[in-house]
């Protein structure tokens, strides 16, 4: 049976501009499995990175419920937000925003520092991450000797290494060209299929939709079209 991770009813979210006010989400209802690997995917302003921020904690609803790892996000006090992405929630951006002045091991470690762990649960869970993206050998190097494949994978990394429930990925391909978007890809497809976490996608890139099994169309901030489709791209 399918386990449930998020749940979304009747969300809105609103914002002000001027003297009224511009609906960036119109009625959301929807729900994710877990070990899902979903896109939500439109043109730029149809609300996906909005969408994508209130599955991430990082904003709350106006109107309706969002239900993420069994927490109602409205009702999540600024601290209890952050300690339910600092355990559960990863997060890919398109820009890497790896800390230059840290190696690549350090920027991975970052993520586990305020979980307690010792350094040597530390060194070996930062260590098996960078093996999962195919990095271990470039622990001690800064951010400024990667290519931009690389750092991407070093964010995959610091996103992984607490081995979240869920991974949230906002336009990750962005900023790669075709071969390493699909290097990207297929290591965030393996994680997904070997850890079984859920990965959503807010994109609208050809390439990444050729991975994904669940295709969820943003128009005008409403939910166009939610389909599942068999994945291209192997």
């Amino acid at each position: 049976m399918s386990e449930k991770i998020i749940t979304t009813e009747k969300l809105f979210k609103r914002y002000p501009v001027g003297d009224g006010e511009f609906t960036a989400l119109n009625d959301i209802n929807l729900t994710f499995d877990k070990g899902e690997f979903s896109g939500i995917i439109g043109p730029s302003g149809s609300g996906k990175t909005t969408l994508l921020n209130i599955l991430g904690s990082l904003d709350s609803p106006t109107e309706g419920r969002a239900t993420v790892l069994g927490h109602p996000i409205s009702s999540l006090s600024h601290k209890e937000a952050a300690q339910l992405r600092n355990k559960h929630i990863g997060f890919i951006f398109q820009v890497y925003n790896l800390l230059p002045v840290y190696t690549v091991f350090e920027n991975v470690e970052f993520a586990l520092l305020l979980q307690n762990r010792s350094a040597s649960e530390r060194k070996k869970e930062v260590m098996q991450a960078l093996e999962w993206v195919g990095l271990e050998n470039m622990a001690n190097k800064k951010p400024s000797k990667l290519s931009g494949g690389e750092g991407q994978r070093v964010a995959i990394a610091r996103a992984m290494v607490k081995r979240p429930d869920l991974v949230l990925a906002d336009e990750p391909t962005a900023n790669l060209d075709a071969k390493n978007a699909h290097a990207i890809l297929q290591t965030m497809k393996k994680l997904n299929e070997e850890l079984n976490t859920t990965f959503i996608f807010a994109t609208h890139d050809e390439k990444v939709m050729g991975y994904l099994n669940r295709l969820i169309h943003l128009e005008d901030g409403k939910v166009a079209k939610d389909e599942i489709v068999t994945a291209k791209t192997v």
